[in-house]
């Protein structure tokens, strides 16, 4: 064999294995045609009935109440709490946040709030004991 015919066969053999990989990745992107085929269906071909069934709503904001304590926000979920602490009076309110939702102690927020550490302690307890009445009655 002389040097050109072998390089020839070499063209051509590669030739030939890059038809079957070309042939065989036709055969496989069919194969996954047929698949989707069978197994998807188009949002536009789908019945309204079934849209309905698969669509979600987020309802991240939806019954939230949002209070401004220390130029921060604060936001409640849950909605009995939030109507308990809407018929609070604003300075009470303020202070059992500050306490449960930004962890100070009575003294702290006596300080933010030019008052006396024993009067919002007593302003604490009996605006929880209120609320507690409140949430109670609601049930």
């Amino acid at each position: 064999m002389n040097p050109g015919k072998h390089d020839e066969h070499i063209r051509h053999s590669f030739d030939c294995f890059c038809k079957k990989v070309l042939k065989e990745e036709a055969i496989d992107i069919q194969r996954e045609f047929k698949r989707r085929n069978k197994n998807e269906v188009a949002f536009s071909a789908m019945t309204e009935k079934k849209l309905t069934a698969l669509s979600f709503t987020d309802d991240y904001f939806k019954d939230e109440y949002v209070y401004s304590v220390l130029g921060e926000i604060v936001s409640v979920s849950d909605a009995d709490l939030g109507e308990a602490l809407n018929t609070l009076p604003a300075d009470k309110r303020e202070i059992v946040l500050m306490s449960y939702f930004f962890d100070m102690t009575d003294r702290e927020i006596a300080e933010r709030i030019n008052m006396v550490r024993r009067t919002v302690a007593y302003k604490r307890k009996s605006t929880l004991e209120e609320l507690k009445k409140i949430m109670e009655s609601e049930e």
